[in-house]
């Protein structure tokens, strides 16, 4: 297949583009390369994708040195002509949108970023797979559209009407955009809920890079919520291989939905939601307890109160993706932390 994969100098889309040249699939990444975290990271992953960092100009696309069937170009989604240009030329199959404006406590302060890139930037994918006929359009939503929500594991089948962040409330604009589209114009969407990704090539402003940044640089780490939090922590290479299972499966209309009583991830539209998560909470003090023993280093905690947009715990109900796609995220904290540990002291030569 030809695919468009968003976000591809970002981390998720990085690891998603590669696996996908890896099998065979003709890719295009595309990436604003906005200046949100350190752009050094973002140039080193197309760098290892063969993208030359002097190479990259605006509205420009570039052919790997490394794979003949990846190409790059920086574009941002907010530019409608030129994204318009780029599927009427290139012809795509299929589309992966992970490109947005990512981070929750960044929204409270720089809200118009997150209505630029996730709301005005998604309208124009939809757009352009409404009219350029793509078979299937697959994207990043967050698990943070559960909010409030205190009944866990989160459900896709849950009502997900409370969030507490812009960008929580971007993300939940996203699907129902995305079901208007396969509603009205037959568009297949499939809308993702990460759960707090983690793993090599991972972006700097997440928890695992600031901690084992802090830790190797003999500084003390921020903990919030007095460290009372769970996150359900979940493997890069388990999200991507996620994500091509449900970019090879476009979603059906469901003929057994009602309107009388209605599962929000689901529809008479081929319309789908699915959270991607390891489905086993982990308690904040033990994952920093896992990088310690990891880096053979303890580390120093200051210990803070809950940050406005967070909240205290995340657990993904996954059996929809087990049903559906027969897979369940597996890899374990131990591992994961180890794995992206090699890789930070081999990029940072720490």
């Amino acid at each position: 297949m030809k695919i468009l994969v968003t976000g591809t100098a970002g981390f998720i889309g990085f690891h998603l583009a590669n696996r996908l040249i890896e099998r065979g699939d003709e890719v295009i990444g595309l990436d604003s390369i906005n200046d949100y975290y350190d752009v050094h990271v973002k140039y080193g992953r197309l760098e290892f994708a063969g993208i030359n960092k002097d190479d990259v100009h605006y509205n420009k696309i570039i052919s790997s040195t490394k794979f003949k069937n990846y190409k790059f170009i920086q574009l941002k989604l907010e530019d409608k002509e030129n994204l318009d240009n780029l599927f009427k030329t290139e012809k795509f199959d299929k589309v992966c949108n992970l490109a947005a404006q990512a981070g929750v406590r960044y929204s409270l302060t720089n809200p118009y970023a997150y209505i630029n890139s996730n709301i005005t930037g998604f309208i124009n994918i939809l757009e352009a797979c409404r009219y350029f006929e793509i078979k299937h359009l697959a994207y990043a939503s967050s698990s943070s559209v559960y909010g409030i929500n205190e009944k866990q594991p989160f459900s896709t089948s849950d009502n997900v009407d409370h969030p507490i962040s812009l960008y929580a409330a971007s993300k939940k604009a996203n699907e129902l955009m995305a079901h208007t589209y396969s509603y009205l114009f037959g568009v297949p969407t499939t809308g993702l809920r990460f759960f707090t990704v983690y793993g090599p090539w991972g972006r700097p402003d997440m928890a695992l890079f600031l901690f084992t940044k802090a830790i190797l640089e003999g500084k003390p780490i921020d903990v919030f919520n007095q460290g009372d939090m769970k996150r359900d922590f979940t493997y890069v290479a388990d999200i991507v291989e996620g994500i091509i299972r449900v970019i090879d499966n476009p979603p059906l209309p469901n003929p057994n939905w009602s309107a009388l009583n209605s599962d929000p991830s689901t529809s008479k539209a081929p319309y789908k939601i699915y959270n991607i998560g390891n489905s086993n909470p982990v308690k904040l003090m033990d994952f920093i307890e896992a990088i310690e023993n990891e880096l053979g280093i303890k580390a120093e905690k200051n210990l803070l109160p809950m940050q406005p947009g967070d909240v205290p715990a995340t657990w993904a109900d996954v059996s929809d993706l087990v049903s559906n796609l027969d897979y369940k995220p597996d890899t374990s904290i131990k591992q994961g932390i180890k794995n992206f540990i090699s890789w930070y002291r081999e990029f940072y030569k720490k």
